[in-house]
C-alpha cells in the first residue's frame, strides 16, 4: 500500500481541496464522502455504493437446514434453538 502525505491550506471556513488524483480514482462519479473523526486525526473516505448481489449464494447453511426449509415452522424452531444455544455460550 501506498501512501502519499500532502500539505493543504484549510481555508477561513474550514474547507480543503482534496486531491484531483485521488477524487478521480476513489470517489470517481460520487459527491459524498465520509469523514470519521478521532483524536488529532480525520479520515476522509469515498461513499460508495454497494452491490449486495455479490453476497447472493456465497453463506453454506448445509444441506440440514435445507431439508427444514420445506417444513417452515421446524426451520424457524431450529434457527432460534440455535441462536439462543450460541448465545448461553
Amino acid at each position: 500500500m501506498k501512501i502519499n502525505a500532502d500539505i493543504k491550506k484549510v481555508d477561513s471556513q474550514g474547507r480543503i481541496v482534496l486531491p484531483r488524483r485521488w477524487r478521480e480514482e476513489e470517489l470517481k462519479d460520487g459527491k459524498e464522502v465520509i469523514i470519521i473523526e478521532e483524536k488529532g486525526i480525520l479520515k476522509i473516505i469515498p461513499k460508495k455504493k454497494i452491490d449486495l448481489a455479490q453476497f447472493f449464494d456465497t453463506l453454506d447453511f448445509g444441506e440440514e437446514i435445507l431439508e427444514k426449509l420445506e417444513d417452515w415452522t421446524e426451520f424457524e424452531k431450529d434457527l432460534l434453538k440455535k441462536k439462543y444455544t450460541e448465545n448461553a455460550l
